[in-house]
């Protein structure tokens, strides 16, 4: 009867469209408050302890060393690289977006960042170049997905810490998944591209694909130093996010010369407040995942799932599915932190490697980032090209069909997320 009550009060609050972390933490509160065994101070102890962790601490930092990106000047370097080498071609501002977003994510570790610092410059760019507006925001919208698939990425940082699984070899195991999704859409660019006469830039010289090399060297180098660093047993990835700040302030503010006080001023407001929203968002669900075990749902849940098939491929279907439609209406972290508990015993069970299937649940989740209603890339995107959710829905269908044949690959052909980690001997 507690399960009933947790998620018949879930759904109301959804219903009447109270946000994601309230609603959780309301609904698992009228949960312990209904059952009357548990004290309702354990709920506040909760969620203090699921936010107090070391891992955990990269969050804000990362975030951090995003915004310092965004304002330092870093990102406009990063798409000067990529329009000399991909802007030729035809589709060519569609690609340097995508491009442009797989740099990005490379430091930033989150979506929506990603979309704001790209998409903010290439997405009037791609308009005034006589692109479709809603095309334009759909490309930069889905690219900005690359965010939490290529490393770092939050939502790893959070799989490994409630797993155990190494957040080095999820960082790793997220390169050639994060490569395959920013080919696939590619691919589609260019084909809606050539369809709607889409023409690129002309060729760049030698001489301006260097210029355009050396001053992203110092952008280029933040992935490279917080990457290799953390395989190379220099710092963990809690440090490698403290060194990307302090990294990402020093090239801003002396190297580029962009950073100001007052950007400053707005880059930790701006990580201050997605760090509480991230942060708010562990604990409530924290709570919530626990009165989920205390009620044996994990385990009814297996049961079910297994009771319909013992076929490994038929229940990763299953779960594929029941991913993408939680994704569509709850946000990334707090489906990590909920679902995890429930499906991860049920794919060991079948002999899915857990890291494996942590860089599937992430992949996962990112398509639900623009999947509407919830969407959050769809959303800044529009915000950033003026367009309603409904213009942008026909447009984004193409990006969203090939993320999920991306996801099908990936979860039926492990050996893409596991390859890199396994060379390196670090898993």
């Amino acid at each position: 009867m507690t399960a009933a009550v947790l998620f018949t009060s879930l759904v109301v609050l959804f219903a009447i469209n109270v946000p994601i972390a309230v609603s959780i933490g309301l609904s698992s509160l009228a949960a312990v408050l209904f059952s009357g065994a548990i004290p309702p101070v354990v709920v506040v102890q909760k969620m203090i302890t699921a936010t107090d962790s070391f891992p955990l601490m990269a969050v804000p930092f990362f975030l951090l060393a995003g915004s310092l990106m965004e304002y330092g000047g870093i990102s406009r370097r990063l798409v000067d690289l990529a329009n000399s080498f991909v802007g030729r071609y035809s589709g060519g501002l569609a690609f340097v977006a995508i491009v442009s977003s797989m740099f990005f994510g490379a430091i930033s570790g989150a979506a929506v960042p990603t979309v704001a610092a790209i998409g903010s410059i290439l997405i009037p760019a791609m308009v005034r170049k006589g692109y479709d507006k809603s095309f334009a925001t759909a490309v930069e919208a889905s690219a900005g997905t690359l965010g939490v698939m290529i490393p770092p990425s939050i939502p790893m940082i959070i799989y490994g810490t409630l797993t155990g699984v190494s957040i080095g070899a999820l960082f790793m195991g997220g390169i050639l998944p994060g490569v395959l999704v920013g080919f696939s859409l590619m691919f589609v660019a260019w084909r809606i591209s050539r369809k709607r006469g889409y023409r690129g830039d002309a060729r760049s010289t030698r001489t301006q694909r260097w210029t355009a090399f050396k001053e992203a060297i110092p952008a280029l180098m933040m992935p490279i130093i917080i990457l290799g660093g953390i395989y190379g047993g220099v710092f963990t990835p809690t440090e490698a996010a403290v060194i990307a700040v302090v990294y990402g302030f020093m090239v801003g503010t002396f190297v580029y010369k962009t950073l100001g006080f007052r950007d400053i001023r707005k880059t930790l407001v701006s990580s201050a407040v997605g760090t509480s929203v991230v942060m708010f968002i562990i604990a409530t669900c924290s709570v919530f995942s626990w009165i989920l075990t205390a009620e044996q749902i994990p385990q009814l849940v297996a049961d079910a799932i297994l009771s319909i098939s013992d076929n490994p491929i038929v229940i990763l279907t299953l779960v594929n599915l029941l991913l993408l439609f939680i994704g569509t209406f709850m946000e990334t972290v707090a489906a990590i932190i909920i679902l995890v508990p429930v499906l991860l015993p049920i794919v060991t069970q079948i002999g899915v490697d857990p890291l494996h299937f942590g860089i599937v649940m992430v992949v996962n989740l990112a398509v639900g980032m623009v999947t509407p209603p919830l969407g959050v890339c769809l959303f800044v995107g529009c915000g950033i090209s003026g367009i309603k959710l409904e213009q942008i829905t026909r447009a984004i269908l193409p990006f969203i069909l090939i993320m999920i044949l991306d996801i099908l690959i990936l979860a039926y052909v492990p050996v893409i997320s596991t390859l890199l980690p396994r060379l390196a001997g670090i898993y």
